[in-house]
């Protein structure tokens, strides 16, 4: 498993310029099974995903697509961990807002 920490190194107007594409990019792996959860960091100067792959490899070619990544809006860090436990009703704890 890993968190990714986005941390934005543009403009809120420029990062919200790739919105659109960022979100499209995010359910993409969504569908794909990777992505487990994400959202903005407050204050807003980043973001955090929550994902899954089979290697560290696999989640630095899928973040070398996320368009914030790729046009310099965003650097990401990788934080790998092996989840060794987790609490029963994780999916009603998570909160939209």
């Amino acid at each position: 498993m890993f968190i990714v920490e986005l941390t934005y190194k543009a403009s809120l107007a420029r990062i919200d310029a790739q919105m659109r594409a960022h979100v499209a990019f995010l359910r993409r792996y969504y569908a794909a099974g990777n992505f487990l959860m994400s959202g903005r960091q407050i204050p807003r100067t980043g973001g955090i995903i929550v994902a899954m792959a089979d290697s560290r490899e696999r989640i630095e070619a899928i973040m070398a697509e996320d368009p914030f990544c790729r046009h310099g809006l965003a650097e990401a860090r990788i934080i790998e961990f092996r989840a060794s436990q987790h609490a029963d009703d994780v999916p009603s704890r998570v909160t939209q807002p």
